[in-house]
């Protein structure tokens, strides 16, 4: 039946565009161009329905191709090319995995595990099979709120460092904050500290190229991740790293949703205050931390740095910290990973399930946990922002809401500046905290990591957190949501239609 309705999209969208053609009466170029676009549009069609995507995906971008041709063509090849990924990351997953492997025999299960009880259990040995990382009992963590707690506590470690500074994020700013990191970098070389830097080349396609070379020139290592050349003909655009990553010593890490810039600070006028939550992590897990960025530092670099002076870690001697795990996902991973745990956090929580999220377009699977989650009597909550900072993600995020209200789930806008925290919280008990959205290119496109807490007084802390920023929030009635204007509903209802391409 996808065949069908396929190959009749694809008739139809060949058949109006020359009909187009026979009709344009200034003929020549825009005849032969036209023409070679049709060509091009009909091979992409016939790409994307080969390769058994979900077919509401597939359907939406033939659709798009017949009523947008150009702008199709252009979105198509800045958003939609993933039919290739698995042979662009294949050898980096073989390779992660060996290693994680590895790694995770020398750890092995904690006896602990069987403490926890049966629903943490099943959880935590999902996170293991799917992303290769032991659970550690010997990690302290500490919640970060918001930027200032956050950036003090990077620079008063940095600061601390003796052998390995290595940082991994999506966007680098050349701001107050950012110049600041430089210069403590730089100091740190001359001190004979070894700096490795990996940024997003898209995410930091504004970073002044001065500030690279002045850390190149103090002899930091910095490299970008994903470089394009040629952006439109370069099959890695749409795979981006989102992680926040900083390891220092081995033993000290950091990961959460804040970049590096002023705006994170609560700096940028547009957005005044900035909500966000990041994860300081001292002991065993930092090793996961570690892992994960010298693999992705292999793989831009071929560089590799696997042994012990980065793999050892100081861990603390006693296990009153509760559970922790590091999950890194992307497009390189056999299994949607950090996705396919989420569902499984909804599906198994007993009494509540609380989630923060700056960018909510959940696929099916989620969106069905949510509601089914709801209607059996759960306390599902969902907190968004108030104002957008991506307005197709914010309009085509909200047209979830009717259906969710429905169901019973309680959602909430962050009426103080934005909110960009990405929290779940299950029964009060277990946490994930990371750079993970809900949205598609989180689950499918990007390289994601997240911490997930298993009754930790972090996650308690998140637990109060999320209380008081509720406090600070609107709720939504669906009474009031349903009085939208019908030109605001029909704008929400065309970003929806490119939500399976977001």
């Amino acid at each position: 039946m996808k065949n069908i309705v396929g190959i009749g999209l694809l008739i139809l969208m060949l058949v109006s565009t020359w009909h187009f053609l026979l009709n344009d009466v200034d003929g020549g170029l825009i005849f032969y161009s036209s023409l070679i676009l049709t060509i091009f549009l009909v091979i992409i069609g016939f790409n994307i329905f080969l390769e058994n995507r979900d077919p509401i995906q597939t359907i939406t971008w033939l659709v798009i191709f017949c009523a947008f041709p150009f702008i199709g063509f252009i979105f198509y090849f800045l958003f939609g090319r993933n039919f290739r990924k698995d042979r662009i990351f294949r050898k980096k997953y073989f390779l992660d995995k060996q290693t994680f492997v590895k790694i995770s025999g020398e750890a092995g299960y904690n006896e602990r595990i069987m403490e926890m009880g049966e629903h943490p259990q099943r959880l935590i040995t999902l996170a293991n099979r799917l992303g290769n990382s032991p659970v550690s009992f010997t990690t302290e963590t500490r919640v970060l709120r918001n930027g200032e707690e956050t950036f003090s506590n990077i620079i008063e470690e940095l600061k601390k460092a003796r052998h390995h500074i290595h940082l991994e994020y999506y966007i680098v700013r050349d701001d107050r904050i950012g110049g600041l990191l430089k210069d403590i970098l730089i100091q740190k070389v001359k001190e004979g500290v070894k700096v490795r830097f990996l940024y997003d080349a898209v995410g930091s396609w504004k970073l002044a190229r001065s500030y690279i070379d002045e850390l190149k020139n103090a002899g930091a290592e910095m490299v970008a991740f994903g470089p394009l050349h040629l952006p439109l003909l370069n099959n890695k655009f749409n795979f981006r790293n989102h992680r926040k990553i900083i390891v220092i010593d081995g033993s000290v890490g950091f990961i959460g949703g804040l970049n590096i810039g002023d705006e994170y600070l609560g700096q940028d006028q547009k957005f005044g205050s900035w909500r966000d939550t990041h994860l300081i992590i001292k002991g065993e897990a930092v090793r996961t931390l570690q892992l994960i960025f010298l693999q992705d530092w292999y793989y831009s670099t071929n560089n590799s740095f696997l042994s012990d002076e980065y793999l050892m870690t100081g861990m603390p001697n006693h296990h009153g910290y509760g559970g922790v795990q590091l999950i890194g996902g992307g497009p390189d991973s056999e299994w949607t990973i950090i996705k396919s745990i989420f569902f499984k956090m909804i599906t198994s929580a007993e009494k509540s399930v609380w989630i923060a999220s700056p960018y909510f377009v959940p696929d099916d699977n989620i969106l069905q946990a949510l509601k089914v989650a709801a209607l059996s009597g759960l306390d599902v909550r969902l907190l968004v922002p108030k104002n957008p900072d991506k307005r197709i993600v914010f309009h085509a995020s909200r047209t979830y809401f009717p259906e969710l209200l429905a169901s019973g789930v309680r959602i909430f806008q962050y009426n103080e500046g934005f909110m960009h925290s990405k929290i779940i919280i299950v029964d009060d008990q277990m946490a994930s905290i990371g750079t993970t959205n809900i949205d598609m290119r989180s689950f499918h496109l990007n390289f994601e990591v997240n911490a997930f807490l298993y009754r930790t007084e972090s996650a308690q802390q998140l637990v109060n957190d999320y209380m008081e920023d509720i406090k600070v929030s609107k709720e939504v009635e669906i009474d009031e949501f349903s009085k939208r204007n019908f030109g605001l509903k029909l704008l929400e209802s065309t970003c929806r239609l490119l939500s399976p391409l977001l």
